[in-house]
């Protein structure tokens, strides 16, 4: 393990199907007033939304409610959520929902009482709180980003055509995440996959930076080994616990701040997405994947050596060169994605040609990546994966 980091993850997780029942103990260890943060309200045609409702009643609870989160949470979506929180001064903010939800509601515990403009203070210039942050717990509905045991929040900002995401330190992440694979269940096959590539896409950012041969690497392949061989099952049976299960804990630990240590990390595929989300709105993983095919071709040639190795060790490629052994895991990484059904250009998520500059332009260079990219690169790319 090469460098120097830290490491902190403070978040308590409830993991399995009887998941649910230790909410109550949680909630004895906050305040009277709960902001309770949903989307579209899924979680009512479920049952589920009846089921937290019931449980926060019983602990005493005087319920906020703020529904309405969106896919890709906006920026007058977040502002709203600070007023609510910050007029009821509420105690505890619970997200019942996917990522976008649990994202949502780390932006809003950091800005109710923030002194300035939170998009300018947090997304643009990417500053952290100086204010008082109001708790977080999460019930988790879908899987892929990770969010639930992280500090990681993206907002849009339709206006600027921005999407951006700010990683808030350990004082902001959830205290508390309920982890039922269960709930998983109801999601639509399309938004499954989406989240199954985005956990994939999370590992192979930390893993495609740099060439130390380091304890987290071997944890990346053993991950994106186990994602691999759920996820076939999965997409032929979406309702196999096993397969759902172990999904959701690869989840948490692609993205919880484990695998990144003594990692560079990229990020350019994700750079690249966002901003695509910025124009079309797409579903985030859906951007991921409609890019890294393109991405990844294009920065292998200096990044050979891992490149063959992710060939080799996660795909169990034969080859005698690195070269080849590099290439032959890029072609088994696009034959999994053709497998689960993930998108594959730019042009089905509503990218014309005339949005590549401006994609281009949301979409900063990364330092740590194989070959740090240029504009002309970026745009490159974008009209590779059309």
């Amino acid at each position: 393990m090469l460098g120097n980091f830290s490491f902190q993850n403070p978040t308590k997780l409830y993991f399995g199907e009887n998941a649910l029942d230790f909410l109550k103990d949680e909630l004895a260890q906050y305040g009277p007033t709960v902001q309770l943060i949903y989307g579209g309200g899924s979680i009512k045609r479920t049952g589920l939304y009846d089921k937290v409702l019931a449980i926060l009643k019983a602990a005493g609870k005087t319920v906020v409610e703020d529904a309405g989160v969106m896919p890709n949470p906006t920026v007058e979506k977040l502002y709203e959520g600070a007023r609510i929180a910050r007029d009821n001064k509420v105690d505890l903010l619970l997200a019942v929902g996917g990522g976008s939800v649990v994202d949502y509601a780390k932006g809003v515990a950091a800005s109710a009482y923030c002194e300035e403009d939170p998009w300018e203070k947090y997304y643009l210039r990417q500053e952290n709180p100086t204010c008082k942050l109001i708790p977080v717990g999460d019930i988790l509905t879908m899987v892929g980003t990770g969010s639930e045991m992280n500090g990681g929040s993206v907002i849009t900002n339709h206006a600027a055509k921005l999407k951006i995401g700010k990683v808030f330190g350990p004082e902001n992440f959830p205290r508390f995440t309920v982890l039922n694979p269960v709930l998983t269940y109801t999601v639509p096959q399309y938004q499954m996959v989406a989240g199954f590539f985005d956990i994939m896409s999370h590992l192979m950012e930390q893993y495609f930076s740099g060439t130390d041969d380091n304890t987290s690497d071997y944890l990346i392949e053993g991950l994106m080994r186990s994602l691999i061989h759920s996820s076939r099952i999965a997409v032929k049976n979406p309702q196999d616990y096993e397969a759902r299960s172990n999904i959701m804990w690869t989840a948490c630990w692609a993205l919880n701040t484990l695998t990144k240590c003594a990692k560079g990390q990229d990020w350019q595929v994700h750079m690249i997405g966002q901003s695509i989300g910025a124009f079309t709105d797409a579903t985030h993983g859906m951007t991921l994947s409609a890019v890294s095919s393109a991405y990844y071709r294009y920065v292998m040639p200096y990044g050979v050596a891992k490149f063959a190795r992710f060939g080799r060790a996660v795909w169990d490629v034969c080859a005698v060169s690195d070269e080849e052994a590099a290439l032959k895991g890029i072609e088994a990484l696009e034959a999994w994605m053709k497998e689960i059904g993930v998108v594959l250009n730019i042009t089905e998520l509503g990218v014309t040609p005339d949005m590549l500059e401006g994609i281009a332009q949301g979409a900063p260079s990364t330092p740590n990546a194989y070959k740090p990219l240029s504009q002309e690169e970026i745009v490159a790319i974008l009209k590779a994966s059309l």
